[in-house]
């Protein structure tokens, strides 16, 4: 009996030692401050299963093997006048419709499945009504890989945003600089103080404002899920698969794994949803787990270092993020927070 009870101790001391060896060593000075709630970190990876972070909502379409989002009807679609956004196309139940500069229109066709379509869940063409006012003939499907009939407005894609919880909300304009709230006429609303954003890209050849992505965001489809990039002022720092910059608090904790980002802290600061290992390049595995936050979002780390985007980049290359508060910075490819350039 003593013998099997050492055994034990020794294999919990075992266990204990590995987990902090993972996420333990090189805090150097960066006492967390204010941090609240705490999760011990998973052994690898989880499924991208609620899609609200960098993915952000962003999609990782990897493929993670779980079933897409269930498509809803769009019923009777109405126009709603949003004060930020102009002229925008709601579903039945006043959600707003959303497209995605990946897609095409000409032909119709999706560039968003897998865990994509978790955090973006397609709106299906049955029973489907025009807005008042709006020209019927604009109104078409395209039918996706498993069947599903998906409505499109002038040959765009439409979607709705998982983290849009009420009537109003347009919390997926902008994400990644690929996805924005769709206008009557299938182009994309206008941000506030500026012109259509989708005039340009959508004439010309069917794809070709896909393809363009928003100038520094060109070829980012083939990033991996996250990746290394030199920036001119910053050096090398963490981007997602959508080339958009990754950043750590200061007042979080890697050792014990806490957040100090919660609630509305998040809108602004979304997670970055899990990667798989594979699904890296330039980047430092260690300390490379999921940390399962206390509101049951699973994040990435690096280094055991909760990993956020900015909402306030709106295409890949920014870095409005930098130094906020004080407390945001960009992140070295090993965990470091990078300092603000001089």
């Amino acid at each position: 009996m003593k013998t099997w009870r050492n055994a034990s101790l020794a294999l919990s001391a075992a266990a204990v030692l590995a987990l902090t060896t993972a996420c333990g060593q090189d805090q150097g000075n960066q006492t967390p401050a204010g941090s609240v709630g705490a999760a011990a970190p998973a052994g690898a990876p989880a499924e991208n299963g609620a899609g609200y972070g960098s993915g952000a909502g962003y999609g990782s379409g990897a493929g993670s093997g779980g079933q897409e989002a269930a498509a809803k009807p769009a019923g009777q679609l109405a126009v709603w006048e949003s004060k930020e956004l102009g002229k925008v196309v709601t579903d039945s139940e006043g959600l707003t419709l959303y497209r995605f500069d990946k897609d095409s229109p000409n032909p119709p066709k999706s560039a968003c499945e897998g865990d994509c379509a978790k955090a973006w869940p397609v709106v299906t063409a049955e029973g489907a009504k025009p807005p008042a006012g709006v020209d019927a003939s604009l109104m078409g499907e395209l039918t996706r890989a498993d069947g599903t009939k998906q409505l499109t407005i002038d040959g765009w894609p439409m979607y709705r945003y998982a983290k849009d919880a009420k009537p109003g909300d347009t919390k997926g304009q902008g994400v990644g600089g690929t996805w924005f709230a769709a206008a009557p006429d299938g182009k994309k609303a206008a941000l506030a103080g500026g012109g259509d954003e989708g005039a340009a890209d959508d004439e010309g050849t069917a794809g070709e404002g896909a393809a363009e992505d928003q100038g520094e965001g060109a070829g980012a489809a083939d990033l991996a899920g996250l990746s290394v990039r030199k920036d001119p002022k910053l050096g090398e720092i963490v981007v997602d698969k959508n080339g958009m910059t990754v950043y750590r608090f200061e007042k979080d904790s890697a050792w014990p794994m806490k957040t100090a980002c919660t609630g509305e802290c998040l809108e602004k600061w979304p997670v970055v949803e899990p990667v798989d290992k594979n699904d890296t390049e330039g980047i430092s595995l260690k300390g490379y787990v999921t940390f399962n936050r206390p509101d049951g979002i699973k994040q990435q780390t690096i280094d055991c270092w909760p990993l956020y985007t900015f909402a306030g980049d709106k295409k890949p290359g920014d870095t409005n993020g930098q130094g906020v508060g004080g407390t945001w910075f960009a992140v070295s490819p090993t965990g470091k927070m990078v300092a603000t350039a001089k």
